[in-house]
């Protein structure tokens, strides 16, 4: 049975890779920790909040994240896809999630808030009701996703295929709008 941990503020850690496996937290907050040497097994966080940490090269294939919030977190190169899909919600605000995965997740109403998300996999995920609010989508791929009622008005440098994704109500700025006519060769100016 994994340890649990309530209501803990944790400040200026560096986790090992086996240091936090086996555990449950809830309604904890984390500021200021590295979590970039973890490979996570069996770890739950429910209602946690992330502030200033670095999970950049973390292996999170066994994580459950149900309510989280990571502000100014560093998260390149993570794979989100194995994570539990059990109750699995997240929100990010001025992230870097550069190089990540998020592929075939359910993530529908995730926030992303000033966020730079360069070349992330968010193929075949379901990205219903998401909110891109000012963040960079350069070389992100969303094949196969279904982005109905998102909202990337704010967000710049995404293409995305309408033939491939599904954008029904979807938001989009007017500047924006070369990102979906790209492949069609259509200058706009």
């Amino acid at each position: 049975m994994p340890e649990y941990f309530l209501d803990i503020e944790y400040s200026n850690l560096t986790y090992n890779s086996e240091e936090i496996n086996f555990k449950e937290y809830e309604c904890c907050t984390f500021t200021n920790c590295n979590f970039s040497s973890c490979n996570f097994i069996a770890v739950t966080f429910i209602d946690c909040i992330f502030n200033d940490c670095i999970f950049t090269g973390a292996q999170i294939n066994h994580v459950a994240l149900r309510t989280v919030f990571f502000n100014h977190c560093e998260i390149r190169e993570v794979n989100f896809a194995m994570c539990d899909k059990l109750i699995f919600e997240v929100h990010f605000k001025d992230c870097n999630l550069d190089f990540s995965k998020f592929y075939t997740l359910k993530i529908k109403g995730t926030s992303f808030s000033n966020c730079s998300i360069v070349a992330v996999d968010f193929m075949s995920t379901d990205l219903t009701e998401v909110v891109f609010d000012n963040c960079d989508l350069y070389r992100s791929e969303f094949a196969k996703a279904i982005a109905n009622k998102g909202n990337f008005k704010t967000s710049y440098n995404y293409t995305i295929d309408p033939t491939k994704t599904k954008i029904k109500k979807a938001v989009f700025s007017l500047e924006g709008i070369k990102g979906l006519l790209y492949k069609h060769e259509i200058i706009v100016q």
